[in-house]
């Protein structure tokens, strides 16, 4: 039923369990992950830095999301489920328009996302990328809550 399924990854535990139940579902309907890490460029454009020294903090947000696909693809070769990992920048786009655009483009049949589940004051202030997500993906998607 879903042959191709995206799967952000971050880092967080959120992201972690969020790959592990893609990998279940890879399994058992023998489908084909993409891995996809958004570089979020508005952590470095936020921050209180000089000018010259935001291509080197993009770069390093590169880098340390290059080496968290590496960690996550090795895991799903592990599991013997076909993989590919996709480093997406494309600075002032959020990181859920990000993930939905690769949704569109790949195509994708399912979206696993792992979610923080925020509420109130925190999501105001920190925004939800599954949220976004949720609201305007083409293709259903399974949230997966971080551990508590």
């Amino acid at each position: 039923m879903y042959k191709r399924i995206l799967v952000p990854v971050d880092g967080s535990a959120a992201s972690s369990r969020g790959l592990g139940e893609a990998l279940n579902l890879g399994k058992d309907q023998g489908s084909e992950l993409m891995l996809l890490h958004v570089v979020d460029d508005w952590k470095v454009a936020a921050g209180d830095i000089a000018a010259a020294n935001i291509e080197a903090g993009s770069q390093r947000l590169r880098e340390a999301g290059q080496a968290l696909l590496r960690e996550a693809e090795e895991r799903v070769r592990q599991a013997g489920v076909p993989v590919n990992a996709v480093l997406f920048e494309e600075f002032g786009l959020p990181v859920g328009a990000c993930i939905v655009q690769r949704a569109r483009e790949w195509p994708a049949d399912l979206i696993v996302c792992g979610t923080h589940g925020r509420r109130g004051v925190r999501r105001l202030l920190l925004g939800s990328d599954a949220e976004y997500i949720l609201r305007h993906t083409p293709v259903p998607i399974l949230l997966v809550r971080a551990p508590e």
